[in-house]
């Protein structure tokens, strides 16, 4: 086929009707990467006793996405087989094992948050989403403290927390010796995509 009657084709089929081009695909870009040498990841489990499990996620990847409607969205995805309880070698091995994050069947975790306004993040506020974790996924929310500068993430870290009921995500080992919630620190430090 020549290349004038391929360009004709299309034409030929807007008139007869039966020419439906697809508008063309938005994506989202990608604004920002989290700084891995500077943001923490944390979490902590209370025992009835009132002892506090800290842990650390020390691998995970994040980004804050641009929506075609001007709005952000930020995807974590945080690795539960890397999660420890420092100086805890045998604490470690029961978080990691199946009666909590149960990391040979589930070795990652992952939080998708709803579109927020570009502001959201300095204004502070709930920041909800849907996190998967052993397979389940839950609608959640996150608080973000007001940042302390004018551009959060960049020139001042932007601090978040939350908790979860272990019981939805079918944690529910240990009730009578562990608190039924999980509750997750991140103190988040933004670089530009791409940039090394």
């Amino acid at each position: 086929m020549s290349l004038f009657l391929a360009l004709l084709l299309p034409a030929a089929g807007v008139a007869a009707g039966q020419y439906h081009p697809a508008p063309p695909a938005q994506q989202a870009v990608t604004l920002y990467e989290l700084d891995q040498a500077h943001t923490r990841l944390e979490f902590e489990v209370r025992t009835r006793l009132g002892q506090r499990l800290r842990g650390e996620f020390p691998r995970y990847e994040g980004l804050v996405d641009l929506l075609p409607d001007g709005r952000q969205r930020v995807r974590l995805r945080v690795s539960t087989a890397a999660a420890e309880i420092p100086g805890k070698p045998r604490y470690t091995g029961w978080m990691r094992g199946d009666s909590f994050f149960d990391t040979l069947r589930h070795p990652w975790m992952e939080f998708v948050s709803d579109p927020f306004p570009p502001h959201a993040l300095a204004q502070g506020g709930k920041l909800h989403g849907h996190l998967t974790l052993r397979g389940a996924t839950r609608a959640e929310s996150l608080d973000v403290e007001p940042a302390a500068c004018e551009r959060p993430g960049l020139d001042c870290a932007v601090q978040v927390h939350g908790d979860i009921a272990r019981a939805r995500y079918g944690m529910d080992d240990w009730q009578v010796v562990l608190s039924e919630r999980v509750r997750f620190t991140m103190e988040v430090w933004l670089r530009e995509a791409g940039a090394r």
